[in-house]
């Protein structure tokens, strides 16, 4: 299959360099020329523009954007639009919120599907899990490009019409949120309670058999083992807070009580301004998974 790649940032070049790897033909394009070159490296072609992208692919064009959520979605669907006809297909891989996504999908001339991605610049090994909404042809036509970005084919499914991939994906990452938050606060209380521990051995064996194993936890041992049982000079301000905080505002507008995910929310915010132990180990399971940047102590 020939997919055109939008946005070759991190998660683009991993969407671009697995598609490739799966046997499909892929066009690149990025504001960014070394991103482009980097992507051609790979084995992409490259594109100077979106409308040469566009005019690369054949004549059903299949389009995955990789760029930052907000005004540069809009901004790359407004040049696309006058290409795209109802016949062709743009995947939204970005971190978008659901009713943008259904405002794109209904403005959008060509089938739309927004496509909540998670596993982070660390999966690009094994893939990521992909949550998708859209029309059910949509779907099924790009199932083969699914296989090749996700872990397989277990590791997509479509959660059903316009704006719920992204909805699920934005729930996902409330989740996320706290169960980060509970990791923290239970080795806080390790860190500072009546035993001195070695932290990594203890989440080395909780890695091992134990009902909380995750891949959080493997990151929080993967945390203490490069920077210390005291974390080193990782500072306690967490990042983040989007999806969080459209997660709560989502739990209000339908009445569900998320008190674990508003608390590890609050906490996110508390990092501005008072230290604790547990969002200093949240700051740095963040670049465990994400590759975000790690603030340190000055």
């Amino acid at each position: 299959m020939q997919l055109g790649v939008i946005g070759l940032g991190r998660m683009g070049q991993i969407v671009a360099g697995r598609s490739l790897e799966a046997g499909h033909d892929v066009v690149a394009f990025d504001l960014d020329e070394a991103a482009v070159a980097t992507a051609a490296d790979a084995g992409a072609q490259p594109a100077d523009s979106i409308a040469d992208l566009v005019d690369r692919l054949g004549e059903e064009r299949r389009l995955w954007l990789m760029v930052p959520a907000g005004a540069a979605v809009d901004a790359t669907l407004e040049e696309l639009e006058t290409h795209l006809e109802a016949e062709d297909i743009v995947v939204d891989g970005g971190n978008s919120h659901f009713e943008e996504t259904l405002r794109r999908a209904e403005a959008c001339p060509a089938a739309y599907l927004d496509c909540g991605t998670s596993g982070g610049p660390a999966s690009a090994e094994e893939g990521f899990s992909l949550m998708i909404g859209g029309p059910e042809w949509a779907y099924d036509e790009l199932t083969p490009v699914f296989d090749a970005v996700a872990t397989g084919p277990d590791g997509h499914a479509r959660m059903g019409p316009e704006g719920s991939g992204h909805y699920v994906k934005m729930v996902h990452n409330g989740i996320e949120y706290a169960l980060m938050q509970a990791y923290g606060e239970g080795f806080e209380l390790l860190y500072e309670g009546r035993y001195d521990l070695d932290l990594e051995a203890v989440a080395g064996v909780w890695n091992n058999g134990a009902v909380i194993r995750s891949w959080l936890l493997e990151l929080c041992e993967e945390a203490f083992r490069e920077e210390g049982t005291d974390l080193g000079d990782v500072a306690d301000r967490v990042e983040g807070g989007s999806t969080g905080t459209w997660t709560v505002q989502e739990g209000l507008e339908q009445d569900v009580p998320l008190p674990l995910i508003y608390t590890a929310l609050a906490e996110r915010f508390g990092s501005r301004a008072d230290e604790r132990f547990s969002r200093r180990l949240a700051n740095r399971v963040r670049y465990g998974f994400g590759r975000h940047h790690v603030p340190r102590k000055e």
